[in-house]
């Protein structure tokens, strides 16, 4: 994948919409000292050429009575196109998995699953391995997120 070529008025745009998608034109602005219109143009490219894919926000995963967060590393036997299209569509159907990554090593893929409890926890356990055959599925269990979320190092 080629990097995109950005200027440091972009990684300082970048860089503020990180920490507070909610700024006003005009407080981002003044923040990456641009006038509003040269940085509403920039915001605008940026958009366009994909490198800002939408706008979320951040929610307390406690407040919300989401307090497990479950490492799932899943290992296949399976490797076709027809496979990983099934698969990818079966997890991508359950909201609690919030990650999901193809890695390299001893596992094939992991997936971080919030959710409010271990009965929870083994409803999208029971859901993920119900339609498509795994050889191993291994959880790990976070007892404390030090960091989370964390903005791009750009």
């Amino acid at each position: 994948m080629e990097r995109e070529k950005i200027d440091q008025f972009d990684v300082r745009i970048l860089r503020e919409l990180q920490k507070d998608a909610s700024l006003s034109q005009r407080e981002l602005a003044d923040k990456v000292g641009l006038s509003q219109n040269a940085c509403w143009r920039r915001l605008r490219a940026l958009e366009d050429r994909g490198i800002i894919r939408g706008r979320t926000l951040r929610l307390d995963r406690a407040k919300l009575g989401l307090g497990l967060v479950v490492f799932v590393m899943v290992k296949t036997r399976h490797h076709s196109a027809a496979w990983l299209q099934t698969f990818r569509q079966h997890v991508s159907g359950i909201p609690e998995v919030v990650d999901f990554f193809r890695i390299g090593g001893d596992y094939d893929y992991m997936l971080r699953i919030v959710t409010t409890d271990m009965a929870s926890f083994d409803s999208v356990y029971q859901r993920l391995i119900q339609k498509v055959e795994l050889e191993s599925v291994t959880s790990y269990f976070a007892m404390e997120a030090i960091e989370e979320r964390r903005p791009l190092p750009i």
